[in-house]
């Protein structure tokens, strides 16, 4: 009997990397605009000019576009954040450029962060989002360690409360992403600088 030729399975085609980040940064600006759950595959593809069995060729599920969205978004936030932390740079210095950082992040990733301003706390309980959860704890650390030491060697007010300090810079930077867009008429090392100006004349320690 003559041998049966083994089948063989197509490869699995994949998207272009330019068309791949494309495509994401359409479903980022579908997701920010009209909420996780209430985003299909079909909205994605529409805003997108394709079918939506056409998107299921570049992608499994809208679950997967949503992940790879925030992993990129955070792999490059603790990209910048790591270098400012490792530079160990005096407590004001490394606020300022924990600030400067965040803003650049905004400007790189806008819809990305307002997914995550909105949707992090609902997606933390599915299994496939924990990293969420992770990233949280090490801004968190990262940020009040910083003020903790400014208030420790002077620099910053001696009665201030770090966790609430830590939350109104957390919050009057990152709810930036809600009315900045990118191209606009100033640069996020701009923002950045205009925003500290607030913040340092209400933490700093007047000489």
């Amino acid at each position: 009997m003559p041998t049966k030729k083994p089948i063989r399975k197509k490869p699995q085609v994949t998207a272009a990397p330019a068309r791949r980040r494309e495509l994401l940064d359409t479903a980022a600006e579908v997701f920010a605009e009209q909420g996780y759950n209430a985003t299909t595959v079909r909205k994605i593809a529409d805003h997108a000019g394709m079918l939506a069995g056409s998107l299921y060729y570049h992608f499994d599920s809208k679950e997967s576009m949503l992940e790879e969205i925030l992993r990129s978004f955070l792999d490059e936030l603790w990209g910048g954040y790591d270098a400012v932390l490792e530079a160990e740079s005096g407590p004001r210095e490394t606020l300022e450029a924990l600030v400067t950082e965040s803003f650049r992040e905004i400007d790189r990733h806008r819809a990305a962060v307002a997914i995550y301003q909105k949707e992090s706390k609902q997606l933390v309980a599915q299994e496939r989002f924990a990293f969420l959860a992770e990233s949280q704890r090490k801004f968190e650390k990262a940020w009040l360690s910083t003020l903790e030491r400014g208030v420790a060697a002077q620099v910053f007010r001696a009665d201030l409360d770090v966790r609430l300090t830590y939350r109104f810079v957390r919050d009057t930077v990152w709810v930036a992403a809600s009315w900045y867009r990118p191209g606009g008429q100033h640069s996020p090392e701009e923002i950045a600088r205009q925003y500290l100006s607030m913040v340092l004349d209400g933490i700093a320690v007047r000489e």
